[in-house]
């Protein structure tokens, strides 16, 4: 809470710490200077939680004290010495996040401090999204936790909270990250290569060829095409002559000498 010397008027909000001194003690409580044109009023009851006799017991006159403001009035602002909840029964509601700590651990749950007037139940099935046999396998005392509130009952002076409530389920955990591992636009091709793509054998490339090692490839190449089509010219005549012969052969057997 914020603390504030000599403020303006318009500052003073329930809540707000101050710091004064005492000016006068009476049998009703204090008057403090709190840098205002009102006084800064404590009643006796709002000196500490204990039950108090005397506020000489308490305070002194020209004690400087640490206060909280109650109420603003035009004659006069309430102080108390009390340091007030962080959350009054009228500001809590369901579906609130609220942070806290762990206070005590139970079989059937955990509480936890939130600064309200009563610490909030987390029943064990409303610790984790997983299944949760007793609290103190995933919590201990002092933990700090967040929290979303499922119910308050103000008059059972009872506050419900989840803890798991207030975490994201798994599967939309699991779809953000799909979505972050998604290639993007633009984005560089090789950062989205398979893990086994880096480990593959480099290819290996031929040594380059010098100009004279390129000419003698196509001189021999040239050779080789000579070769064949002489080769090719020769079979197709050899086939000719062998074809003529089987036909001179084939008339000299059907003519009849006469």
């Amino acid at each position: 809470m914020e603390t504030i010397n000599a403020a303006p008027e318009s500052a003073l909000q329930p809540k707000v710490r101050l710091t004064g001194k005492v000016i006068k003690t009476t049998i009703a409580g204090v008057i403090v200077d709190i840098g205002q044109k009102v006084p800064g009023v404590i009643h006796i009851s709002q000196l500490q939680k204990d039950p108090v006799n005397r506020v000489e017991e308490i305070v002194q006159v020209g004690q400087e004290v640490s206060v909280w403001v109650r109420r603003v009035h035009d004659d006069r602002v309430e102080l108390t010495m009390i340091e007030p909840l962080t959350l009054e029964w009228r500001e809590l509601k369901p579906d609130m996040v609220v942070k806290g700590k762990v206070s005590r651990l139970e079989a059937y749950g955990a509480f936890v401090e939130i600064g309200a007037e009563r610490p909030g139940l987390v029943h064990v099935s409303e610790i984790s999204h997983d299944y949760v046999k007793n609290p103190s396998e995933v919590l201990k005392e002092g933990d700090e936790v967040e929290a979303k509130i499922l119910d308050v009952d103000r008059r059972k002076k009872q506050i419900r909270l989840s803890i798991k409530a207030a975490m994201p389920k798994p599967e939309e955990v699991v779809a953000e990250v799909m979505t972050a591992e998604q290639p993007r636009k633009g984005r560089n091709p090789k950062k989205g290569k398979k893990q086994e793509e880096f480990f593959e054998e480099p290819e290996s490339k031929e040594p380059e060829l010098t100009a004279f090692q390129m000419a003698f490839q196509k001189a021999q190449v040239r050779a080789d095409d000579k070769k064949g089509s002489a080769k090719g010219r020769k079979s197709k005549r050899n086939l000719k002559e062998e074809q003529e012969d089987i036909f001179n052969r084939t008339l000299e057997h059907r003519i009849t000498p006469g």
